[in-house]
This record gives structure tokens, C-alpha cells and sequence, in this order.
């Protein structure tokens, strides 16, 4: 079933048309909590908002024990133009990742960038020293951090016999690692997290061999899992805003 959406319509539409429907929503139900700052955070859904539908980091994990937000806050977006950016390299990542992995490991990819860069960036938040160039957030949202995690496996695949994947990989790479370090703002440590997922999740699944059953039930379960961890939120994070 997933081999067949992901050659007919791949998982990129499926991320990003859940991105928008979730930011759309959130939005809405900021209403006058809207925030409109300057021109990266314009349009950020109101705190309490982000916080009711699994923002990560620091706090929400540590502080209030909501462990899970690792798997929904890469649905999740702050602004317009954090969402927009997001969508831009998940539309022009998913079909080379589909290509070479299919399109269940790509979505096992995917979810486990998003775990190990949210997991990462709140541990580095709440028990390591501050370091300038990496930057961790208290509260912390995005695709970029599973993004990071197709990049990590592309990489892996070019280092597995492929020197023009490999290339095209590193020049992603620096392109995202640049404008992390120059932007203001930007989650390097979930950025670091997810390339490193991705990575071991390529040379788990061994991308040389064909995709198995197996592999199709396990990324079912991990879309499972993150719709999950968002309802959860929802639902357990009410007490929290009162």
C-alpha cells in the first residue's frame, strides 16, 4: 500500500498537506494570540497553542513530562515563513529519498530524524551548557529536524558506493548547515540530532537491499505513532493552559 501512494503521489504531500492543516488550525484557534513579530515569526501560533499540540523541548519534556512531543513536533510550525522553508526542502528531498529507499523506509527515516533531533535538542536544553553556534530552545517545532534526518540518510547511501549521491547530499548539508548558523532563532541541535537518525537509520535498513514487508508495517506504525502523540497532546495538554 505504501509503495503504491509513495510512487503515485509520494509522502511529501502527505507531510506537507498535514503541515498546513495543522498550522491552519492552530492559527484558528489562536484567534487574537496571534503573533506577528517580524518577518520570520510573522503568523506563529499563539504559546499556548503550540504547547497544546506537541511543541518540544526542553520544558515540555522535562519540565512537563511530555516525552512524546519528539514524534509531533516536526508537524508542527512557528511562522509562515518557518513553514514555508520547511515545505520547500520536504518537496524537493522526499522523491530522491523514495527513489533510492522506497517509500517505507522513508517514512521510517522521516519519523526517526524527527525523535532523535527533538530528543537531542531537549536534552541539550535542559542539561548542557549553552554553545553559541548550535543554539537548543526551550520550546522548539519544525520539519527541519526530520528534513536533517533525509539528508543524514542520503548522505549514508552516497558513502554506501554512489559519489554523485554523496555529493549532492553534502551540498544539502552545507546549504542547511549555513543558514542554521546564520539565522537567528534556529534549533541547530535538532538539526544535529536528526542528520545523525537518519544516518543510523540508513545503515539499519541496509539501503542496498530491497524494502520488505516488514518495513511497510513498521512505517505504518510510526504514522500511527505520531498521530497519536498529537491527539495525546491535545487532550493532556488542556490542563496545563488553565
Amino acid at each position: 500500500m505504501l509503495r503504491s501512494i509513495g510512487a503515485d503521489f509520494g509522502f511529501a504531500p502527505i507531510v506537507i498537506g498535514t503541515c498546513a492543516t495543522l498550522w491552519v488550525i492552530m492559527l484558528l484557534m489562536s484567534g487574537s494570540g496571534i503573533q506577528m513579530g517580524g518577518i520570520l515569526s510573522a503568523f506563529t501560533p499563539s504559546p499556548a497553542i503550540l504547547f497544546l499540540f506537541g511543541e518540544s523541548g526542553a520544558v515540555p519534556v522535562f519540565g512537563a513530562g511530555r516525552w512524546w512531543t519528539v514524534l509531533s513536533a516536526g508537524w508542527l510550525h512557528a511562522g509562515l515563513l518557518h513553514i514555508l522553508m520547511n515545505m520547500y526542502w520536504v518537496r524537493m528531498m522526499e522523491p530522491a529519498i523514495t527513489e533510492l529507499f522506497g517509500p517505507a523506509r522513508t517514512v521510517i527515516i522521516y519519523t526517526v530524524g524527527s525523535v532523535a533531533g527533538f530528543a537531542l535538542s531537549s536534552f541539550a536544553g535542559a542539561f548542557l551548557p549553552a554553545i553559541p553556534f548550535l543554539r537548543t530552545a526551550g520550546f522548539t517545532v519544525g520539519a527541519s529536524a526530520p528534513v536533517f534526518g533525509l539528508i543524514g540518510a542520503l548522505y549514508h547511501y552516497g558513502r554506501q558506493g554512489s559519489s554523485i549521491v554523496r555529493q549532492q547530499a553534502v551540498s544539502f548539508m552545507v546549504q542547511a548547515a549555513v543558514f542554521g548558523l546564520l539565522m537567528p532563532g534556529i534549533d541547530n541541535y535538532a538539526h544535529l540530532g536528526g542528520f545523525a537518525g537518519g544516518y543510523f537509520t540508513s545503515a539499519f535498513l541496509n539501503p542496498m537491499a530491497r524494502e520488505r514487508g516488514d518495513h511497510m508495517i513498521i512505517a505504518l506504525g510510526c504514522l500511527a505513532a505520531t498521530l497519536l502523540s498529537i491527539v495525546v497532546s491535545v487532550i493532556t495538554g488542556f490542563k496545563f493552559l488553565r
